[in-house]
């Protein structure tokens, strides 16, 4: 049974700590092996301050956000994002992505949701137009 959603509510807040090992992961995991990913002079040397994560993980941390609140992964039925800022992961701390949702409408007719995503990394926002469309109970 999908999950009751109202307009307004919170998703179950959700951070994640990445570090330039979880990249070098990611990159055997997607076959993304640029070295902008992993290698801070090569990062730096074509204009980034440093080492950023790949986009399509930061969009994948978002995507945990929806699929952990939602009853069936299957239930997301619509995902999209727009990349406004890199992720830079500083070795050796790394960086903590913090990810939230609200439940920003719901159509009671069709049965879904749309879920609005922010995306933050130290308070400024790496995804922008980060939604869901997600199949859910309307409260009543």
């Amino acid at each position: 049974m999908p999950v009751l959603a109202a307009p307004g509510q919170e998703l179950p807040a959700l951070t994640v700590h990445l570090d330039r090992a979880q990249l070098v992961r990611y990159a055997g995991a997607s076959g993304d092996f640029n070295p902008i990913h992993w290698n801070a002079r090569v990062a730096t040397s074509v204009g980034l301050p440093d080492v950023i994560a790949h986009g399509m993980l930061t969009m994948a941390l978002a995507g945990r956000l929806v699929t952990d609140w939602a009853s069936d992964p299957s239930d997301v039925l619509e995902f999209g994002v727009r990349f406004t800022r890199p992720v830079v992961v500083p070795d050796p701390d790394g960086v903590d992505v913090v990810l939230a949702g609200t439940v920003a409408e719901v159509d009671a007719v069709a049965g879904t949701a749309r879920v609005d995503i922010t995306a933050t990394v130290d308070g400024s926002t790496v995804l922008g137009r980060a939604r869901a469309r997600v199949r859910v109970e309307p409260a009543a």
